[in-house]
């Protein structure tokens, strides 16, 4: 399984989470696990996500996500998850 981590960052406004869904399912990404929070007005939310049933590459779902990010006001970063535990290793 190809997988990767999605996070997603910034002032909570409506729609957040159904914007990003919705690009995901139209682009056949399963959302494995998802964990999202509101600290005072900030968004806050991690995903793991399965790519490995898309035809579109991690490149050009980076680039999706961060114009989504940019039309909601939030940061939205995607990392595969070999990558993030690389980084995330002691």
């Amino acid at each position: 399984m190809n997988k990767g981590i999605i996070t997603v960052v910034g002032k909570d406004t409506v729609g957040i989470i159904a914007k990003v869904c919705t690009y995901l399912a139209e682009n056949q990404i399963n959302i494995l696990d998802i964990s999202q929070t509101i600290v005072q007005d900030y968004f806050n939310m991690m995903m793991i996500v399965d790519l490995s049933s898309t035809d579109i590459n991690v490149t050009e779902i980076i680039d999706h996500l961060d114009s989504i990010g940019k039309e909601l006001g939030v940061r939205i970063q995607l990392q595969r998850d070999e990558i993030f535990d690389s980084m995330h290793r002691i």
